[in-house]
Formats: C-alpha cells, structure tokens, sequence
C-alpha cells in the first residue's frame, strides 16, 4: 500500500511538472512570434517609405513582401499601420489599409478606424464616406462606438456640423451612446446649426450629473454645476 501511495504521488508530480513545461514552451513560443512579426512590420515599412505614391509600385511592393508567405502576416501588418499611424505617413496607411482589404484581410474596427483616421487628415472626406457607408450596411449593429466617435471628429474637424448629426442619429437609431467627446462635438454642431432647444435636449439625456477634472496630480470626480458644452 506504501509502494503504490509513493508511486501515485511521483506520477502526480510527473504530470504536473509536464504541464508547467507546457506552458513555458508556449509563452516563449508567443515571445519569438511577437518578435518576428514587429521586425516584419518594421521591414516593411523601411521598403515602402522611399517609393513614389503610386499605387503600382506601393502594391508592387507589398505583395513580394507576403510572397513567400504561407498565412498573410495579419499581426506584422497591423503593427506596421501602427507605426505609420505614429508617424503621421497618412497616405502609407491609407495604401496598406486599402491593399490589405483588397486582399480580403484586416477587416476590423481596427483596421477600418485607422483608415478613416488616415482618409480625415489627408482630407479625403468621400472617400471617408463611401467607407464609412459601407461599413454601416455590413455591420449595422456591432459597429462600434469607436468608429462612431471616429466619424463624428472627422465630421467636427472640417466644419460639417449636419453631417455629424447625421452621424449622432444613427447611433440614436442604433441604440449606441455617444462618450463625451463625442457629445461635446455633437452639441456644438447643434449649437453651429442654431438648434439651441436640440442642443439642451442632447445634454440632458446623455450628460452625466457627474465629471472627472484633475485637482493635485489626480483624478477626481466632480458634480455638474451647470451642462457644460
């Protein structure tokens, strides 16, 4: 009875130390894959940043680096928007964003904000819209509220007050709050357009009773004295 209790006990240590194993070799398997996709995505943006803005050659480019590919480097491409996002090379992300969806990839929030991030500050307003509209009769319902927001601060930035109430009545339709900065643009724009009434009702459904406000290095929270805009 002895023998066998010992055994059994070896037998659970056994399993246990394989297991603990197991997951070491994993997260150090996740470390080499972080690492190779962040040196891809660096490469990648070290090829494409000395080309001409031509799509022939910016596509060229991209598709010899996934030639040898097996998977498309999903992460390494998304990593490199993100450097491009960082730097400010609006018209490098706009192109990557724009290849990788033709290529049936990235189609994410993600993706889809920082192409219409990319679309505000290079200007291109229509081309904001006709994505903007094509996500909304894909997705509907699970757009995001970022991507809500997104719009409305492209909208807010160019001086287009009804388009972002436009924006602000599908989200009503939608049932999607608007966060704060979002509603601060959205009363203006009521404000801008006049609709003084319209604007007070906007606040008052969505505004909360309270505020953070730094005091002394923190973050405190704050009742509203009067609806701030």
């Amino acid at each position: 009875m002895e023998v066998k209790s010992h055994c059994n006990f070896i037998s659970r240590k056994s399993t246990k130390m394989v297991r603990k194993m197991g997951k070491k070799e994993h997260h150090l398997w996740q470390k080499r894959d972080s690492a190779r996709s962040g040196q891809k995505a660096l490469n990648l943006v070290r090829n494409i940043s000395g080309l001409p803005n031509e799509k022939e050659a910016v596509y060229g480019a991209l598709d010899k680096w996934i030639a040898w590919e097996a998977e498309f480097p999903l992460i390494a491409a998304a990593k490199a928007l993100r450097i491009l996002r960082k730097k400010s090379q609006w018209v490098r992300v706009i192109q990557i964003a724009k290849w990788m969806l033709s290529k049936g990839q990235g189609t994410t929030m993600t993706t889809y904000d920082s192409l219409l991030l990319a679309f505000d500050m290079d200007c291109r307003i229509d081309e904001a819209e006709r994505l903007w509209n094509m996500i909304l009769h894909i997705h509907t319902r699970s757009t995001s509220k970022k991507l809500f927001s997104r719009m409305i601060s492209l909208y807010d930035h160019h001086n287009m007050p009804d388009k972002v109430i436009e924006v602000f009545a599908d989200m009503e339709e939608l049932g999607v709050k608007p966060d704060e900065d979002s509603l601060r643009k959205i009363a203006r724009a009521f404000g801008t357009l006049g609709q003084v009434d319209k604007k007070k009702l906007v606040l008052d459904r969505y505004q909360g009773k309270w505020k953070y406000i730094h005091f002394n290095g923190e973050q405190v929270r704050v009742r509203r004295i009067h609806c701030d805009e």
